[in-house]
């Protein structure tokens, strides 16, 4: 997080609920309750592979997955362009249309017949990813992942052993249907197959990873031409997100993450599955190598302006499909209101992102000396 203020944007969540929770009713619109990410940041949406084969940016990251605000999300990925946009140098006026772009985005994806998948429009600096995710093959995840292609997990400062009942628990885990067909659902790998659980550890992955639950599985399916799956098991915790108290959400954590996912990113959905493990709310989905993230380095304005327009459009796509036509209509029409002056970004979207940029900005400053200090020590 000490690496680039945008790093630090992306990292700390906290920063961004603590400024909702301290907003008045009225300083943002109220949009139609839907699914939201809850935290929807440049680095939760990305290239995934659907089950057979096909692949589309979506929401790649439902952890802070709610029923809330559709603001909350267009807020959220305003502050992470805003932030990716000056730590490309890009001047204040390209912020500026930044946010305008968003909304032309986002407005677009509520217009009839706008939600499905894209097409050649997909932004220059963003095709090497999404060709790169189709190019790639279980050698690429394996070198990531594994370090190699041998069918085990090798043991460091990422993965750690097991005890030997937590072995025990999710090889039994993967014996029942329902487990068992994730790793056989995609189109090259037959209903039938057999599963064998080859290896397993403790995963020790990211900030949102610590303090919980969370491990990766190494799967063989088949009998004669043994194909390698990994899975990901990671513990679903309450939601810090602000849900709408007027819809009924599941309370089982594992199973809001699923059902969010299969709202807002069909692709994920279908490939998550909701389980208790040790008492605890687990969700479960096969990492493919077609998963990856989007990494926004240095950008011109026109590349800012173009990323900000298509990604808008991702997640207004998302949250449209959970909406009917009329719906759609009317908040569209309230999303081009309360424009500043000739910008067409409405003033709460820009009085939002300017104050949370300085908030983060503080924020982050502080983060780097206390970090300076602790590694001076």
């Amino acid at each position: 997080m000490a690496r680039s203020a945008h790093a630090y944007v992306r990292g700390n969540t906290a920063q961004f609920y603590d400024w909702l929770r301290h907003l008045r009713r009225g300083d943002l619109p109220e949009g139609p309750p839907v699914w939201i990410c809850g935290d929807c940041h440049v680095g939760n949406l990305g290239p995934l592979a659907h089950s057979d084969g096909r692949v589309e940016i979506q929401i790649r990251d439902l952890d802070q997955t709610v029923i809330g605000n559709p603001i909350h999300d267009l807020v959220r990925l305003g502050l992470s362009l805003a932030s990716a946009a000056r730590g490309s140098d890009l001047p204040g006026v390209t912020t500026a249309r930044i946010l305008e772009q968003i909304i032309e985005g986002y407005a677009g994806a509520m217009e009839p017949d706008q939600t499905a998948e894209e097409g050649d429009d997909i932004p220059e600096a963003m095709r090497v990813t999404v060709k790169t995710a189709r190019r790639r093959s279980w050698h690429h995840l394996a070198k990531e992942r594994i370090e190699n292609i041998k069918p085990t997990i090798p043991l460091g400062k990422t993965f750690w052993p097991l005890a030997t009942d937590e072995r025990s628990e999710i090889t039994r885990l993967f014996e029942k249907d329902h487990v068992r067909q994730l790793a056989t659902m995609l189109r090259s790998r037959k209903d039938n197959a057999t599963v064998d659980m080859l290896d397993a550890a403790y995963w020790k992955k990211g900030c949102s990873s610590l303090g919980k639950l969370r491990y990766c599985v190494l799967l063989g399916v088949g009998d004669k031409q043994l194909e390698l799956c990994l899975m990901d098991l990671k513990e679903a915790v309450q939601a810090a997100a602000p849900a709408d108290d007027s819809v009924a959400m599941p309370e089982d954590q594992a199973q809001r993450v699923v059902e969010g996912a299969r709202h807002l990113s069909p692709h994920l959905g279908e490939r998550m599955r909701a389980i208790q493990l040790f008492g605890r709310a687990i969700f479960i989905r096969e990492l493919l190598p077609q998963d990856l993230k989007i990494e926004l380095e240095t950008l011109t304005r026109e590349q800012a302006m173009n990323i900000a327009r298509f990604l808008a459009n991702v997640v207004g796509k998302a949250h449209a499909r959970q909406m009917d036509e009329d719906t759609r209509s009317k908040w569209a029409k309230e999303l081009s209101q309360a424009r500043s002056g000739d910008l067409k970004a409405p003033s709460w979207l820009w009085s939002s992102v300017v104050d949370l940029l300085a908030i983060h900005e503080k924020a982050y400053l502080e983060h780097c000396r206390l970090y300076a200090l602790n590694e001076s020590h």
